[in-house]
């Protein structure tokens, strides 16, 4: 039975249609297409998640895509090639400029090499490119070699009628003396293809040197998205002008001495700290303040001193000003964390739950006792000056700016729900009910919506009364999202920073996790998360970061009966001696799941010039029985959409509902 449309009801939006397709002919042709497209297998999406500043190593990732191009080399070459020329071909994809340098320094028959090179090059990415169609390869080439790339990946050196051509094109590339140039643009496009889409589940700043790089690489990044982490969110809060998430933001730098994002990529000066560190606690050692140094010689006693005294100043002025904000704000119930209230000065002793406990150090200059969270005015100086810096870095607002256009709470894609740290729930594993505002409650979904609009809400111009109260609490509100309790980017009892640094009771450093974290291995609390995000289909996951796996523990990164799985990158250094491993990254190709489990990084320079790569184990997740195509993934919805629109179209114009329109311009190819 043919399909019965309201031509009526729709006109206005055909009449608008047909702009774009004035005739018959075109609306066909779409269609044709469009249907076409969904039967190309599904682009490969590639997650990660905890990058905190290793840049390196997120870089290499990106260039290796997770293991997907020495998976397709392997593929095409087989046993024709020794593994060393493999994994020689593989380093020219990932770094050519290097590598070319290398070639040139070691070879010398140059233009053989140029030539087998090349036809290599070539067919790697003619495998690459097959499953998108020529337009959107035509769209991924560079403008100087796009023509001679399209030729070459179209034309088969085995047609016998074709070898002279193709010959001829590369023979000319060497002689004209754009072989360097030609392997780098072909190259890059290998990595351009290689991965459709990038999915980051947060955590780009924190704890490694080159944050700023990260985001420096993802500016330039042809398709990529973030679901926000707590870390994030914390820089987030200090370039909105919150003085508690600057404190904390600086605090964790120097706790792992890599002040490199602060003042190289935002160039925020930290001399005004040091100066007050200097003169306010130039006699006391700061043990507890020692930074977490990965390369001991690489600081000397001096300077070691200077960082702890500075890692004190600011982390006592944290607190006084997280009390502040906690005071302001009882609803947040955070008052268990209002702890210079809870020490005798005189004794140097603290209560916490009930106990009693010696300080290892109470040696608290600033602090007034009947008034210990109010800052003296060196300290409002100081912040005074630091709030200005992070504010007015352009730098950084950019990147962040990068991070609220491409970012969420969460996202749902290709029937996967995507977040960072966890959903609150209950102990009986229903949905938390949050207090965001007074009085003012959510959970689930509707909860990091509503946190996602007071996010926005920061960043928004300064208007009336009302939107600058808003904006107030938004600013604010960063902090809690930082260590709240309830926090779906913490969710946890109490962030234990203070007592880490003056208990040495290790009952006291005790971060009591939600209840998300015991119910992540139960496939129906799984199941219901995935019910209330309205995420569809027999094959749903929940990809999440945050939380490394211990695989040392025997911990395993796929939960729920495969409905979960945790992916945190690991590429923090500070955490590869905890987890045994570098973490994980997870491909979704046409053929299912693979998640692949990375050794740590090295060096770029040991990748490029002894060929090392990032030694992966890869686990297959999920396969499918039959390839998936762009009609199974989101993607695909959406042109159906389209063509049934278009289809509508058409019987509008057969029936002389609509006229054709005489074409004005030719159509793009």
């Amino acid at each position: 039975m043919p399909k019965q449309y309201d031509l009526k009801k729709d006109e206005r939006y055909l009449q608008l249609l047909s702009q774009s397709f004035p005739t018959i002919a075109d609306a066909s042709t779409e269609i044709i297409n469009l249907q076409a497209i969904l039967n190309l297998p599904k682009g490969t999406e590639h997650f990660l998640a905890d990058i905190h500043g290793e840049h390196e190593a997120f870089q290499h990732v990106l260039k290796n895509a997770s293991g997907n191009i020495k998976r397709k080399v392997n593929e095409i070459f087989g046993d024709t090639l020794r593994e060393s020329e493999k994994r020689n071909l593989c380093t020219l994809i990932y770094y050519p400029e290097q590598k070319l340098e290398l070639v040139k320094q070691e070879e010398k028959e140059l233009d053989d090499w140029y030539h087998i090179a090349i036809h290599q090059l070539v067919r790697v990415c003619r495998d690459v490119s097959s499953k998108y169609t020529r337009s959107k390869v035509r769209k991924s080439l560079p403008i100087d070699f796009s023509y001679i790339i399209q030729e070459l990946l179209h034309e088969h050196s085995d047609d016998k009628d074709k070898t002279d051509y193709v010959s001829t094109i590369i023979s000319t590339i060497i002689s004209t003396g754009r072989a360097d140039d030609f392997i780098i643009a072909i190259s890059k496009v290998i990595q351009r293809l290689a991965i459709d889409q990038l999915h980051i589940m947060g955590d780009i700043y924190d704890r490694g040197p080159g944050a700023h790089i990260v985001m420096d690489i993802l500016k330039n990044y042809h398709t990529w998205d973030i679901t926000w982490g707590n870390h994030d969110i914390l820089w987030m809060g200090a370039c909105a002008g919150n003085d508690a998430c600057i404190c904390n933001v600086i605090r964790i730098a120097l706790r792992y001495d890599n002040m490199d994002t602060i003042e190289d990529g935002y160039g925020i000066n930290l001399i005004q700290l040091a100066t007050f560190a200097m003169d306010t606690y130039g006699d006391d050692p700061c043990k507890e303040f020692k930074p977490k140094i990965s390369q001991p010689d690489s600081i000397d006693d001096k300077s070691t001193l200077l960082i702890a005294r500075m890692h004190k100043a600011i982390s006592i002025i944290q607190f006084k000003i997280e009390s502040q904000l906690i005071k302001r704000y009882p609803f947040w119930k955070m008052e268990n964390r209002l702890l210079y209230e809870k020490i005798d000065y005189e004794r140097g002793t603290i209560q916490i739950d009930g106990n009693e406990y010696k300080l290892s150090s109470c040696h608290f200059p600033t602090i007034d006792p009947k008034h210990p969270d109010k800052l003296t005015l060196e300290e409002l100086a100081l912040m005074e000056r630091l709030h200005h810096s992070f504010t007015g870095s352009e730098k950084l607002r950019e990147h962040i700016l990068l991070q609220l256009r491409h970012g969420s709470m969460y996202k749902v894609v290709n029937n996967n729900l995507l977040y960072h740290a966890s959903i609150p729930l209950n102990e009986d594993g229903t949905f938390k009910e949050i207090e965001i505002y007074p009085k003012i409650f959510a959970s689930g979904k509707e909860l990091l919506h509503k946190i996602s609009g007071i996010i926005h809400r920061a960043f928004q111009p300064k208007m009336d009364t009302e939107n600058l109260k808003e904006r107030k609490y938004a600013i604010d509100y960063f902090l809690y999202l930082w260590c709240g309790p309830d926090s779906p980017l913490f969710d946890k009892a109490k962030m234990t920073t203070f007592e880490r640094y003056f208990i040495k009771e290790k009952e006291t450093h005790n971060e009591v996790k939600g209840y998300y974290f015991g119910f992540r291995d139960k496939e129906e609390i799984a199941d219901s998360i995935l019910d209330e995000f309205d995420v569809k289909g027999p094959n749903r996951h929940i990809i999440n970061g945050h939380v490394p796996v211990h695989v040392v523990k025997g911990e395993k990164p796929i939960k729920a009966n495969g409905k979960l799985m945790v992916i945190d990158g690991g590429f923090s250094q500070a955490y590869h001696k905890e987890t045994g491993i570098a973490g994980y990254t997870l491909v979704y190709h046409s053929r299912g799941f693979e998640l692949v489990q990375h050794e740590p990084f090295a060096s770029q320079e040991d990748a490029i010039k002894r060929g090392i790569d990032i030694v992966s184990t890869t686990q297959i997740v999920e396969m499918n029985q039959r390839r998936l195509k762009v009609a199974d993934m989101d993607k695909g919805t959406e042109l159906k959409l389209q063509i049934e629109a278009l289809e509508e179209l058409l019987y509008a114009y057969q029936h002389g509902f609509i006229t054709e329109q005489e074409r004005k311009s030719r159509p793009k190819v």
